[in-house]
């Protein structure tokens, strides 16, 4: 299992909770030390993080109560919830506390990989969604790429191909 930093080996900045707790004030919420510890976890882990995931970094705080504790940091916009499919959600924290990025999503195992493109392709992403909103008048406030296929673990055990026929059939 890999171990998760202490906030003494991996500093989370305080502007991050000043961050989180505004957010919640302003969705009625408190910042409980339950709450804190997801988003110290999330930031710490640097990586989308199944409910199995955190609970086993978390045992303290159990299950039903983690859950709560997502749903409420997703509903003040500090926790994003991405699904390859939904027995595989993960969630990390929203671009607002970290930074843009994508998402590569294995319809097979639910791995979700974080990736940073180059400055050049989200211009021409950037270009190509302003073209599709602007033929709707549609305002773009940010946009999220998550692309679905096959990671390389499952394609080299031949378990993307046994995937993809279940799902022709």
């Amino acid at each position: 299992m890999n171990e998760v930093p202490t906030e003494s080996e991996t500093p989370v900045n305080g502007d991050l909770h000043d961050l989180v707790e505004v957010l919640l004030l302003r969705a009625d919420q408190r910042y409980t030390a339950g709450r804190r510890a997801m988003v110290e976890l999330l930031n710490a882990l640097g990586h989308p993080a199944s409910i199995s995931e955190i609970a086993r970094h978390l045992p303290h705080i159990p299950r039903s109560s983690a859950y709560r504790h997502l749903v409420d940091l997703q509903g003040a916009g500090v926790v994003r919830r991405i699904a390859a499919k939904d027995e595989f959600a993960r969630f990390e924290l929203t671009e607002v506390m970290t930074e843009h990025h994508h998402h590569l999503l294995c319809t097979t195992c639910g791995r979700v990989i974080d990736v940073t493109p180059s400055d050049e392709f989200e211009r021409t992403v950037a270009r190509a969604v302003s073209e599709l909103a602007g033929a709707r008048a549609f305002r773009v406030t940010s946009h999220a790429l998550d692309v679905f296929g096959h990671c390389s673990a499952c394609l080299e055990s031949g378990e993307a191909s046994t995937a993809s026929a279940t799902a022709r059939s």
